[in-house]
């Protein structure tokens, strides 16, 4: 099975199960309003939002120098985050994960085989027309 959309979000979203999943720096109070945005814009794609997933990055180990880089390159979460979405998202049976985030091919891969879903990254999507 394919980790990453080989069709058009429209046909890859239309009718899906869908997770939102999102890592934030701490200090940003706008998560909820960033995964709002997401969330409606996977409705218009004709998903539906079954579940939100956010992992905060504290200023903790490395102070805010590090807060925009990702706790992992396999794939940007925690591993323990990584573990915890990973479940929720088989027993849900979601059909696609959609990152806040950008996401690199290996991360697509990687988590696509731990989730068991397609990954989507905000950056593939906008906002359809008519």
């Amino acid at each position: 099975m394919r980790h990453y959309p080989t069709e058009s979000p429209a046909r890859t979203l239309a009718g899906t199960d869908v997770a939102l999943v999102g890592l934030f720096a701490a200090t940003d109070r706008e998560f909820g309003a960033k995964l709002d945005v997401l969330a409606a814009l996977v409705r218009a794609y004709g998903g539906r939002v079954v579940s939100r997933h956010v992992q905060r990055r504290g200023v903790s180990h490395g102070g805010a120098a590090k807060m925009v880089l990702p706790f992992s390159r396999r794939t940007l979460l925690s591993p323990g985050k990584a573990r915890e979405v990973a479940q929720a998202c088989r027993a849900a049976g979601v059909g696609a994960a959609v990152f806040v985030n950008p996401l690199t091919e290996h991360q697509r891969a990687v988590l696509g085989e731990m989730f068991g879903c397609v990954m989507i990254s905000s950056e593939d999507l906008s906002i359809p027309g008519p």
